[in-house]
């Protein structure tokens, strides 16, 4: 009952009861524990129907073995709705060696295994089970990027779209706020939701030629994409460059003898309606429930966070955030944000420091152009890659005001930015003042930017800019740290293994690390992860804009490339040797500054005693002489700094 006294939805009959419900209108089912608070799909979109005037329980993680876990609320009268979380529920479950997660963050206590495997069709094909004839309605990141037929890392096959396996009647994709409220209108006005083939940001089956909208793109059918790679390319560069509210079209691709309808996206939302989401009274915190098992992680990043903007016009091809959230930006007002901020001061354990101002990426707060707010994004040409566009709008005022604004509280000791910066774009500001006041006031020591490799070819293939532009950020960065009298650090995120990446560009990536003396404690793995372009890279083997053939490290040639970024541990000692020994690189293998390993160690005396010693005296190192350095000790530093020797946290 604390749940209904601290504002939460119903997540039991009795809670129903007393608030004098009968019935709820919609049932949510979610794969994340339910925490109210605006970074949750689950709070979101319970919280926006609820406003709506919709009476809606959620039911957080049911067992999906038992059918009664799914009739603790009873029937819903006007439909279910079911997002698998915040993340993929295969993402949330594996890493990207396939190895399962020992933690899940959304999950109370960080317990992993609360949630099925593909958790969007195991709960949907059981509400169908367990509630015939009501209307069942997917969304949510899971089904947003399954929407169409999508490459599955962990079965390694192309799988339909997850509309048919799921068996539901709708899906909504991108941000559900607006379609989520239309089709809720719909089905309270008599409308079946098997015939809501109008509504922008969602897709649905048809099951003929006459049920097709007018006007629409074919796209090649899943039968096609899964016999030819090509086709799955193709496929994947339509549906990228029809991903716009503005000039998209409608996508139809054939499943066997019915079709997948995919409508054109829901505008964003104004920044007006931007706020009002936001504003929407969450209590912020995890449901009581969960209080014996100490909480939910996921919470615990974002609780004293504010989110400003949203949509990002970075479009990193690993990214897949231009699928689901689009490359509009769209931003909260300053009043808005402020009065979060007035409730953030009232929290429990609240001391002062908000922990980030942000979104997808912190310091884009509006349109790249003033040509996409009427004529769309561009079909064939990004923003800041292969260099930043000429018609971009590089100005931080606006976000340089806002935090200013948020410092100068009385009640606020810190405002910290750690959602990551696209310093390509801070670059191409004229005006250093956002630069020199994000160092000042904003930076908690280290600041977290993501050039995620430094070999031209391989950022290519990941759509973002030249190495070069990295290395002019991280000069200006130490310049105005030394003139501010600050010692603050960079943590540049990096990837292995991407689509593109062959074992030289990975060594000449651990050369890099080598020569700035960065030892990184972690290192993200390239993940597959469903409707990302470098998704279709490491499936087809090809770029799907240009069709030219791209390498793709895969099984052990993955492995040894993430190794080498992290080629001061000893367990990736016989990867490292390997990986060099197979491009040809045995002279990075010694004690000399240039190497990245010492020869393998030997337990035995004699011969290779001395062959030990001969590598030692050719390199020019006294015999007594360790190299600390190749010995991967710590230092107290975690920035990255040249000549610093510390270690930075990756993802």
């Amino acid at each position: 009952m604390r749940g209904i006294d601290a504002g939460f939805l119903p997540v039991s009959k009795e809670e129903m009861e007393a608030l004098g419900w009968d019935a709820v209108d919609f049932l949510y089912i979610s794969g994340d524990a339910y925490v109210d608070h605006p970074s949750f799909a689950v709070s979101v979109i319970t919280r926006v129907l609820t406003a709506a005037g919709y009476r809606v329980g959620v039911i957080a993680q049911p067992d999906w073995q038992d059918a009664e876990a799914f009739k603790v609320l009873g029937a819903p009268r006007l439909g279910v709705m079911i997002g698998a979380g915040n993340l993929d529920s295969m993402v949330a479950h594996y890493t990207a060696a396939k190895k399962p997660r020992r933690q899940d963050m959304y999950s109370p206590g960080g317990e992993s295994g609360k949630r099925p495997d593909r958790a969007t069709i195991v709960y949907a094909n059981r509400a169908k089970e367990v509630f015939p004839g009501v209307p069942i309605i997917i969304g949510g990141i899971e089904a947003s990027l399954r929407r169409l037929a999508h490459y599955d890392y962990w079965q390694d096959k192309v799988r339909r779209s997850v509309l048919f396996d799921s068996r539901a009647d709708l899906l909504l994709y991108g941000m559900g706020e607006q379609s989520v409220v239309e089709v809720a209108d719909a089905l309270a006005a008599g409308a079946e939701a098997v015939r809501l083939r109008h509504i922008r940001g969602s897709c649905y089956i048809a099951g003929s030629t006459d049920e097709l909208p007018k006007d629409y793109l074919l796209l090649p059918s899943y039968e096609a994409v899964c016999e030819d790679k090509k086709q799955y390319a193709v496929m994947t560069r339509d549906a990228f460059y029809e991903q716009d509210a503005i000039r998209g079209k409608a996508l139809v691709q054939p499943h066997g003898n019915r079709f997948l309808v995919q409508n054109p996206p829901m505008p964003p939302l104004s920044g007006k309606a931007l706020d009002a989401v936001y504003e929407l009274p969450y209590v912020r915190r995890a449901h009581p429930m969960y209080d014996e098992q100490g909480g939910v992680p996921g919470l615990t990043e974002v609780q004293f966070s504010i989110s400003s903007s949203r949509g990002c016009f970075g479009s990193c091809n690993f990214c897949s955030l231009a699928f689901h959230q689009g490359r509009v930006v769209t931003a909260r007002s300053h009043e808005s944000i402020l009065r979060e901020a007035e409730l953030l001061k009232d929290l429990p354990g609240f001391k002062g420091y908000i922990h980030d101002v942000g979104g997808p990426t912190a310091n884009f707060r509006q349109a790249a152009c003033e040509k996409q707010k009427t004529a769309g994004v561009c079909r064939n040409k990004r923003c800041l890659y292969p260099n930043v566009c000429k018609n971009i709008k590089a100005d931080h005022t606006d976000y340089r005001l806002l935090l200013k604004k948020l410092r100068e509280l009385p009640y606020i000791k810190k405002v910290f930015v750690r959602s990551g910066i696209r310093f390509d774009y801070v670059m191409a500001d004229a005006d250093d003042r956002f630069f020199k006041e994000l160092l000042e006031h904003h930076v908690s020591g280290q600041l977290k930017v993501a050039p995620e490799h430094i070999a031209d070819s391989v950022l290519s293939c990941m759509g973002k800019p030249s190495a070069k532009v990295y290395e002019s950020f991280k000069n200006k960065f130490y310049k105005l740290n030394d003139k501010l009298g600050k010692k603050q650090f960079l943590i540049p995120y990096l990837m292995s293994s991407h689509p593109g990446s062959t074992l030289q560009e990975a060594i000449e990536l651990a050369e890099y690390l080598r020569r700035e003396k960065i030892k990184p404690e972690q290192v993200q793995d390239f993940y597959p992860t469903p409707g990302s372009v470098s998704t279709a890279m490491y499936y087809t083997g090809v770029d799907p804009f240009t069709m030219t053939p791209v390498h793709i490290p895969k099984g052990e040639e993955k492995a040894m490339q993430r190794a080498l970024l992290q080629a001061f541990l000893p367990e990736n000692r016989k990867l490292v040797i390997k990986a060099l020994q197979k491009a040809g690189r045995e002279d990075l293998i010694g004690f000399g500054p240039q190497c990245l390993i010492p020869p393998r160690p030997e337990n035995t005396g004699g011969k290779n005693n001395e062959r030990s010693k001969n590598l030692r005296r050719k390199s020019g190192i006294p015999e007594n002489q360790r190299r600390t350095e190749n010995r991967g000790r710590r230092t107290q530093g975690k920035g990255h700094k040249p000549g610093s020797g510390g270690y930075h946290r990756g993802r």
